[in-house]
């Protein structure tokens, strides 16, 4: 777009275009709903493919400094986000603001680990976390050559089939003041849903208020 491109232009930053079409076999048809098939799969696999294949010829030098997030058009971000990112030693994690049908969801602290998530859908997930909630340390991305997104895992799953090749819940590194500070949010031209967090208020587990969305 034209906006993108005067972006560019003033950025001071190096950037790379890539165009990568999405498999007919992974393509939604019209009027299918959003979550039937996992979305950007081989796109953010390509982009992994990219950093390894260029980044790998001095494994253990500066090449291998760096953080990956895995952005999108359809979040806003505080650029505190990005300094809490910076110092990655694995994966660092925080909440995400108006996901899931929830003011937020995030990772619960206590004592500086993460101990489980809240979340309103399928808490039992090995990460129960959005695609924005989260950074990876690009030496353990070229560190484990198969780490990838699979584009066959369950709805939900696409970031746990990432991240249990990676870390275990015990090594994930909390951000955004032990999760308590909301930095990136889904934002949409329509109303938020609040149904899972309606539910859960109803049982008493509704997201803290105290936690400014």
């Amino acid at each position: 777009s034209k906006k993108t491109q005067k972006l560019s232009d003033r950025a001071t930053f190096t950037t790379l275009t890539f165009e990568i079409f999405t498999p007919f076999v992974m393509s939604r048809s019209r009027g299918d709903p959003n979550w039937l098939k996992p979305r950007g799969v081989e796109q953010r696999n390509e982009g992994l493919r990219w950093l390894r294949e260029h980044r790998r010829a001095s494994l253990g030098g500066a090449s291998e400094q760096g953080i990956v997030y895995f952005a999108d058009d359809d979040n806003t971000y505080s650029l505190q986000l990005f300094q809490e990112m910076r110092n990655t030693q694995k994966v660092s994690v925080w909440p995400v603001g108006l996901v899931g049908s929830m003011k937020y969801e995030s990772p619960m602290v206590k004592g500086g680990k993460v101990v489980g998530f809240h979340t309103g859908w399928r808490p039992s997930r090995p990460f129960p976390i959005d695609m924005a909630g989260f950074a990876v340390s690009l030496h353990l991305i070229l560190s484990h050559p198969d780490a990838c997104f699979d584009g066959d895992a369950p709805q939900g799953f696409l970031e746990s089939s990432l991240l249990h090749g990676l870390v275990t819940m015990d090594e994930l590194e909390p951000r955004a003041d032990n999760c308590t500070k909301v930095l990136v949010w889904h934002t949409r031209t329509e109303k938020p849903k609040m149904k899972r967090e309606e539910a859960l208020q109803a049982q008493g587990l509704g997201s803290d208020p105290a936690v400014e969305v």
